[in-house]
């Protein structure tokens, strides 16, 4: 027999959480919208996914979108966005002055409903400070008290997908999506340029993408150059080194220990990063923010994943996504995550369907 108390307490937990729904009468109300998300890019990225959604749902509300620079890049030019708000970047003293004219910017633009996607302190406290009337976020954050809309978020699935869990409030469904990344045809003619000036037929090219800012996401460096090897030795392929900021040493290291001579990308901001994508065969990288960016492009994709598990960082095949990943492997043995170069060239091999050389 369960004890009074104890059932009450359940009976108490179960109440809480039961999705509160906007009425039809708030929904019509909502002419300003602030969605929330701070950053990295790579979350940002997949907070596009469910824009379109919420402007079907308020054909005729204005949607500003919330972000600290430089993540804004990512969100440029979207079609269901009306408005960017900026965070500069600073620190120390600055940083407080800055968050105060941000206070102070999204009060006086009076909005109706915020959806704050970031579930964070600082996020939290832009919720607060908008003074909206409906207020949703997730209801596990640690000052979910700011919000009097609140949703579960259901993991095992992308976490492009998961985005829509947030909208459970306003009655929105998850519906099939597509990750928006705007591509400008300045970028897109610097890469046509590069790949011309090397003689490169874009059809043939397979991006390596070895650097990672996180040591215990980046897969072994050695094995990435015998992979990229057996690639230009075993196939009628030709491998570039795709590299980012910060990067370059570790992308030379893989270029040193390569047998065949690679060729490295030029130097590349996030636009012009996606051109290429958009054109090459394949992309090979690590759990990284260029394996979401490659699903904008639907670019073939094999990503190697350490001691993350894929599920909510990698979509599947229906976005010519494919990973490699070994769960009982101990990572602090070394980086090599239990993959060998033959077992990620055997996965390009099933990819591609290669005719080898």
């Amino acid at each position: 027999m369960v004890p009074i108390s104890l059932k009450k307490k359940n009976m108490s937990t179960t109440k809480q959480n039961k999705t509160r729904y906007l009425a039809d009468s708030q929904l019509s109300n909502v002419r300003k919208i602030l969605v929330i998300q701070l950053g990295p890019f790579g979350d940002s990225l997949l907070s596009t996914s469910c824009l379109k959604s919420i402007k079907n749902k308020f054909p005729h509300a204005r949607l500003f979108y919330i972000v600290k620079e430089p993540f804004h890049k990512v969100i440029l030019n979207h079609p269901f966005i009306d408005e960017i708000i900026k965070i500069k970047k600073k620190s120390g003293f600055q940083y407080c002055i800055e968050r105060v004219k941000t206070y102070f910017k999204i009060w006086k633009l009076h909005f109706d409903l915020v959806i704050d996607f970031q579930n964070k302190p600082s996020s939290q406290q832009l919720t607060l400070f908008s003074g909206a009337n409906y207020r949703i976020g997730y209801r596990h954050g640690r000052f979910h008290q700011v919000y009097n809309f609140k949703a579960t978020e259901k993991e095992g699935r992308y976490s492009a997908s998961m985005k829509f869990d947030i909208l459970e409030p306003l009655n929105i469904k998850e519906e099939p999506y597509k990750l928006f990344f705007h591509i400008g045809e300045k970028a897109r003619n610097y890469i046509a340029n590069w790949l011309s000036i090397n003689n490169y037929n874009p059809s043939k090219v397979v991006c390596i993408s070895p650097g990672s800012p996180v040591p215990r996401k980046q897969w072994s460096l050695v094995n990435f150059a015998r992979l990229a090897d057996m690639i230009q030795t075993r196939t009628d392929l030709n491998v570039v080194l795709l590299w980012g900021p910060r990067e370059l040493d570790q992308v030379n290291q893989v270029k040193k220990e390569m047998k065949t001579g690679p060729v490295l990308a030029p130097p590349t901001d996030l636009n012009q990063a996606a051109a290429l994508l958009e054109l090459c065969k394949l992309l090979v990288c690590n759990d990284c923010g260029l394996n979401h960016l490659s699903v904008t492009t639907m670019t073939p994709t094999l990503a190697i994943f350490g001691t993350t598990s894929p599920t909510a960082w990698s979509p599947g095949p229906e976005f010519n996504h494919f990973h490699l990943y070994r769960p009982d492997f101990d990572s602090k043995k070394d980086n090599s995550f239990g993959i060998s170069p033959e077992d990620a060239f055997n996965e390009i091999k099933k990819i591609l369907d290669l005719n080898l050389r």
